[in-house]
């Protein structure tokens, strides 16, 4: 287990950096758009900057696949959110973000209803929880397909509200709703991807996971959560777009990979009410959060100060 919680921490670094590295080389970009694709990888792919954080991203991804072959996915997911810590922090000292009051309020209380999680696991006497393998492939569609199909949705209706004038500047939620949505079933994707037996020999294995739907909904959401999230992080905070697609991620793999690799929920009733709680504390919170940054304040002239008027 404590090899499953380290890789997390880890993968939780690497995250963090990566994407606060991505923002900071987008920040010098050119504006992206979704419907230039073409354009944005053109852009990205000559920021070493943007390269840097990727690779980061990618180390996280490799990090992952340790991590749900030894935890279980609830807990796999309190590890992760913790890391919304280092972000906020990253973000303050690299990118100069500044958070509100509110936020920062939501995202202590995002920390313990994952605490809430995580002290729901069973480790000790009675024997760790059991790590799901594998899922039935057309439940795996059943929940992935619709997912993918309303986080597209979601991000084009986002885009085209953002269009509209004299409309208050997004915070980034919609969007970060959105690619949450994506990276959720990339996330069990990788899920499928980690359960996937060697014992058969390297190649039985790759044949195997040839034939699974994982390989096609990691490249779908690879591509597609690439495009998104980066038009999104360069229009919006990375301290706020990104808590929130991990809040969105991080619940969605929870309840739906536990119950699509028939990982049991806890017997005991304290355990379970924990868990619930902290899924549904988690959930509350995301739908609190605002939805605009505030309009800049216009600076007041000092006290007895004359205004000037046109001759």
């Amino acid at each position: 287990m404590w090899w499953g919680v380290g890789a997390a921490l880890l993968a939780n670094t690497l995250y963090s950096l990566g994407f606060v590295l991505e923002k900071r080389a987008l920040a010098a970009l050119p504006q992206v758009s979704v419907r230039r694709p073409d354009r944005l990888l053109r852009l990205v792919l000559g920021s070493p900057l943007w390269i840097g954080g990727s690779l980061a991203l990618a180390a996280g991804f490799a990090a992952q696949l340790v991590v749900y072959r030894t935890l279980p996915i609830a807990a796999a997911q309190g590890v992760f959110v913790s890391g919304l810590v280092l972000l906020v922090l990253l973000s303050a000292r690299l990118l100069g973000e500044e958070t509100s009051g509110r936020e920062r309020s939501a995202l202590g209380a995002v920390l313990a209803a994952l605490l809430m999680v995580v002290l729901s696991l069973r480790e000790g006497p009675g024997g760790a929880e059991a790590v799901g393998r594998a899922a039935p492939y057309p439940l795996i569609l059943l929940v992935c397909v619709p997912s993918l199909a309303a986080g597209v949705w979601l991000y084009g209706a986002a885009e085209r509200r953002a269009r509209h004038r004299h409309r208050l500047p997004t915070a980034g939620v919609e969007y970060g709703v959105a690619v949450g949505l994506l990276y959720g079933v990339s996330s069990l994707a990788v899920k499928g991807v980690s359960g996937q037996s060697t014992g058969d020999g390297a190649g039985a294995a790759v044949l195997g996971l040839l034939r699974s739907p994982y390989p096609y909904l990691l490249l779908f959401t690879g591509a597609f959560g690439l495009v998104m999230s980066q038009a999104a992080l360069q229009r919006c905070r990375a301290s706020l777009i990104v808590p929130v697609c991990t809040t969105v991620s991080c619940v969605y793999t929870a309840v739906l990979g536990t119950l699509s690799f028939g990982e049991a929920l806890p017997d005991d009733p304290l355990r379970l009410a924990l868990r619930v709680a902290g899924t549904a504390l988690a959930v509350v919170v995301l739908l609190s959060m605002p939805r605009h940054d505030p309009p800049p304040s216009t600076p007041r002239p000092p006290v007895g100060a004359k205004e000037l008027t046109p001759p």
